[in-house]
């Protein structure tokens, strides 16, 4: 089969051929029809060669959907043709945490070497893709595969996190989204869709605050040097009740720390590495900081839901599996408005 590879330290992905996966006892078999690009894919290929964590070559997706191609032994609740999404943070299963769905929270999968599809073990950007366990599959129930792949992850991350804070978001209150790109432009939608909370989006680039604008945020600020003053007008110099960073390099979470009101929430969900200080003093009362990883099984039901109500959706664009390190080289250069997804298929 053909799949995208990340082969040399340094060096773009490649599409090269590589054997066809067979489903092991309880595995499956999925002919993959959809896979998407992340941002977490261009941090995996910049790391150095001395902290490299994975093994190369590496498969490229830990965004995917497709239909059941085989299973194997042992392997139940599914047949063959089922469209199903992948559940990406892979946990043991049995832990405290995997006993609530929160795989991605799964205490033991470090040091059991359990790591998701596309990173650390071969990922969905492939014709087909083998899934451990029927569990990390989730129905499609009609949804169309290029508008469901992205909410694994782009969809699903931001449900995470904004549900953490919506006891704060009540009338009258206001949610900061940072960063309107692919995980940013979901934020805005989930946020208009489960609170009353005025939205305000941040971004450095005027298209990604029109998307933001298109998906319902309420106001668009330019994130520069004014922002958080910009912000701090909007709320009658009281700040927001809960600001989501999705950059978290050093200019957004000082941003963040400058917006958020007392008692408010800071969510710091770029992988961009950070710190935003927390002491007395260094922030509003109360606030408090978080930097929380992917989503539950659970959750991942409840976003797909929410795509089939019409309540959310994602801005994509789409790629054969040939121009996937093109799809690449252009989110490297910020030139994805959304999301892209590549069709291994055609």
């Amino acid at each position: 089969m053909k799949a995208l590879q990340y082969r040399t330290i340094g060096a773009p992905p490649e599409v090269v051929t590589v054997p066809d996966p067979e489903p092991g006892p309880g595995q499956v078999l999925l002919k993959v029809t959809a896979a998407g690009v992340c941002h977490s894919d261009i941090a995996v290929m910049t790391w150095p060669a001395e902290s490299f964590p994975y093994e190369l070559p590496l498969t490229l997706g830990h965004e995917g959907v497709g239909t059941v191609a085989a299973l194997g032994a042992g392997a139940t609740g599914l047949q063959e043709g089922d469209a199903v999404a992948v559940y990406g943070p892979w946990g043991c299963g049995t832990c405290a945490k995997c006993a609530q769905g929160k795989e991605n929270y799964c205490l033991r999968a470090g040091g059991l070497g359990i790591r998701p599809p596309g990173l650390g073990r071969p990922g969905s950007m492939a014709e087909y893709l083998l899934v451990d366990d029927p569990r990390h599959l989730v129905p499609l129930d009609g949804l169309d595969p290029v508008a469901a792949v992205p909410l694994t992850d782009a969809g699903l991350t931001p449900y995470h996190a904004i549900k953490r804070s919506l006891p704060k978001l009540v009338p009258g209150s206001t949610a900061v989204v940072i960063g309107a790109g692919g995980l940013g432009h979901v934020a805005v939608q989930l946020l208009r869709a489960l609170s009353p909370a005025r939205v305000v989006a941040l971004d450095v680039a005027q298209d990604k605050l029109r998307l933001a604008r298109e998906v319902g945020a309420h106001e668009t600020v330019l994130s520069d040097a004014r922002a958080a003053a910009t912000v701090r007008e909007l709320t009658g110099g009281l700040g927001a009740e809960a600001v989501f960073d999705f950059v978290g390099v050093e200019p957004t979470v000082r941003t963040a720390g400058a917006v958020v009101a007392v008692e408010g929430d800071v969510t710091i969900v770029g992988i961009g590495g950070a710190a935003l200080p927390v002491g007395f003093g260094l922030l509003p009362f109360a606030a408090s900081v978080s930097a929380p990883y992917w989503g539950s099984r659970s959750e991942l039901t409840e976003v797909l839901a929410l795509a089939r109500s019409g309540a959310v959706s994602v801005h994509t664009e789409t790629y054969s599996l040939a121009d996937a390190p093109l799809a690449y080289e252009r989110l490297h250069k910020g030139k994805i408005n959304g999301r892209a997804v590549i069709l291994p298929g055609g």
